[in-house]
C-alpha cells in the first residue's frame, strides 16, 4: 500500500529518486502526469489503465470528460527509472507543479503525489484549517450516495 510522506531533493537535470518504500510497492512501469492543486501524480500502468477506463468510458461529447482527458491524459509520460530508482521529471510537468529543489512524495494508497515542499506545507495548513468542513462535505456525499 502506498502510504506516507517522504522528503526528497531535485537533482541535476530535474532527476528525483523515488523513495525505496514506494519503489517496492508501485513497481517499474510508471506513468507521471499533471495532478490537481499544482501536484504531479505518479501511478503504475495497472492503476493508469483504471484511470483511463474511467475517463474513456464516458462520452467524448461531454465537455468535462474532454477537459479531464486533456488535463490528465494529455500530459502523461511513461517514466523510466534507473537502477537506483531515479527518474527525470519532464520540463512541462516540472513547471506545472512549480517544483523547486525540495519536494515531497505523498503516498495515497493507489497513487503517489509529488509536491513542491513549500506548496505542500501550504496545503497542509489549508487542510488543518478546513479539515472539519471537508469531513462534513464528505459525510453529506456519503449519506446521499447511501440513500
Amino acid at each position: 500500500m502506498l502510504i506516507g510522506e517522504y522528503k526528497s531533493k531535485v537533482g541535476e537535470k530535474k532527476r528525483v529518486s523515488l523513495p525505496a518504500k514506494f519503489r517496492e510497492e508501485i513497481g517499474e512501469d510508471l506513468i507521471l502526469t499533471r495532478g490537481y492543486e499544482d501536484a504531479l501524480i505518479l501511478v503504475n500502468k495497472r492503476m493508469w489503465e483504471k484511470v483511463a477506463k474511467d475517463i474513456v468510458g464516458g462520452s467524448f461529447t461531454d465537455k468535462n470528460i474532454r477537459d479531464t482527458s486533456r488535463f490528465l491524459v494529455g500530459s502523461a509520460k511513461e517514466i523510466q527509472m534507473d537502477t537506483q530508482g531515479r527518474f527525470v521529471i519532464p520540463e512541462a510537468l516540472f513547471e506545472h507543479a512549480k517544483l523547486g529543489k525540495d519536494i515531497i512524495f505523498i503516498g495515497l494508497i493507489n497513487w503517489i503525489e509529488i509536491w513542491d515542499a513549500n506548496k505542500w506545507q501550504e496545503r497542509v495548513e489549508y487542510l488543518q484549517k478546513h479539515g472539519d468542513e471537508i469531513a462534513q462535505e464528505i459525510s453529506k456525499m456519503s449519506s446521499t450516495n447511501n440513500a
